[in-house]
């Protein structure tokens, strides 16, 4: 069985979910392969755990603003259809899931589909919230409306619909993806790299190691972490944070660390890191740090980033955002209210004076794992590509454009 993914990202450096996810499917016999994009210094084609890897000549630039990114979307779709048909006549696909963000990526499986192959979307992020977070819009504006649009028409194009989170797995559903039609597969760690590892005793005159990893933007709110620990310093002198990450915000957290005196205090690291040394440095502190503000995204955010805390059986300071509070309660993560630096600080506080609570946190993060776990997850996922690559049959395939007119 031939499978192919189509991803607006850099293969295998990016995006987790698609690595493992490819991988999972090379392991149960497929032949597979992705579409991404191409960094200058990158061969066109490789493989790499057994997927064969076809990158295309474009870089992502979130300078670009929106509009520029609209372009770059659409650059990528034409040279993405491109690719993917110039593979399926080849060798025809059995299946070709499409991952955003854009959603209207899963046209670029145009051909596939005319053909009988079956398509899967996987909406890592819901567009119309991440875009109505990051414009500053409500969904009932003429733009979101837009991009709402786009969303269902991607979702009627596709067979099949996976994403992260029941919480948005509602939300489609809510707009009209029937509930036969939408799956979650969740993002949690891979446990290959991230799992539990010697308790933790810091806090007291050893001093207390937060970190923070993954994207750097505003609304994660690695901010409200800086000041907190500026309010706090007298009282948590042995406080140490590292961040690792990159992203639009790098620049004003080397700033306001260096405002608020914590240059000392705060590590900054921006380097690229493997899975495994990523695990080891994570797996080095003592608590992480999940700050997320409060907005139409956020709120339904599972972040990766909570799940390797999980999986490395470290104590996690969270932001109580609704989706968070749906997964977990107070005996698995030490909850905070999202925004509020004074709530973030009493909390920390309670963290660095109680080592049994951080003990107790790190002993329940079993309870999850043991709940979602990737062996479940990625079973799951394989099975749902073989139900579809099973289930083609050209001669039974509904007219294309009948569906689309009926959306």
């Amino acid at each position: 069985m031939r499978h192919c993914m189509i991803v607006h990202s850099y293969y295998p450096h990016d995006e987790t979910r698609v690595q493992r996810q490819a991988e999972a499917l090379v392991k149960s016999g497929f032949c597979t392969d992705v579409v991404c994009l191409r960094y200058a210094d990158e061969p066109k084609v490789a493989t790499a755990g057994g997927v064969t890897i076809h990158r295309l000549p474009i870089q992502r630039d979130k300078r670009r603003g929106m509009v520029g990114q609209l372009f770059e979307y659409l650059a990528f779709l034409f040279l993405a259809a491109i690719e993917v048909t110039r593979l399926h006549l080849q060798e025809r696909f059995d299946t070709v899931q499409v991952h955003n963000l854009p959603d209207f990526l899963v046209f670029a499986a145009l051909v596939p589909r005319l053909t009988g192959s079956r398509i899967l979307l996987d909406l890592h992020d819901l567009m119309p919230e991440f875009f109505c977070a990051r414009s500053g819009v409500g969904l009932d504006s003429f733009t979101a409306r837009i991009v709402i649009w786009q969303e269902q028409l991607a979702c009627r194009f596709a067979h099949h619909v996976i994403t992260v989170t029941d919480l948005w797995r509602q939300t489609l559903i809510r707009r009209g993806v029937p509930a036969e039609k939408c799956s979650v597969v969740m993002n949690v760690a891979d446990p290959q790299y991230f799992r539990p590892t010697t308790e933790r005793l810091g806090g007291g005159a050893r001093g207390l190691r937060l970190i923070y990893h993954g994207t750097l933007t505003s609304r994660y709110g690695i901010d409200l972490v800086l000041h907190a620990l500026a309010q706090r310093r007298a009282e948590l002198p042995n406080v140490r944070l590292t961040i690792h990450g990159r992203g639009e915000y790098l620049e004003t957290v080397r700033a306001l660390r260096k405002s608020l005196g914590l240059e000392d205090v705060v590590q900054v690291q921006t380097e690229f890191l493997s899975s495994a040394a990523l695990a080891e440095l994570v797996g080095e502190h003592d608590v992480g740090v999940v700050p997320y503000r409060r907005d139409i995204f956020t709120d339904g955010i599972l972040p990766t980033k909570l799940m390797e805390y999980m999986a490395l059986g470290v104590p996690a300071l969270v932001a109580r955002t609704p989706c968070l509070s749906q997964y977990f309660d107070d005996t698995e993560v030490e909850f905070f209210a999202p925004e509020d630096v004074e709530d973030l600080g009493h909390h920390l506080a309670i963290l660095y004076h109680d080592p049994e609570r951080r003990r107790v946190l790190a002993q329940n993060t079993s309870n999850f794992n043991q709940k979602y776990n990737w062996a479940g997850e990625g079973e799951k996922y394989v099975q749902l590509v073989k139900q579809f690559a099973a289930a083609i049959d050209p001669s039974t395939e509904k007219n294309l454009v009948h569906e689309l007119v009926e959306s």
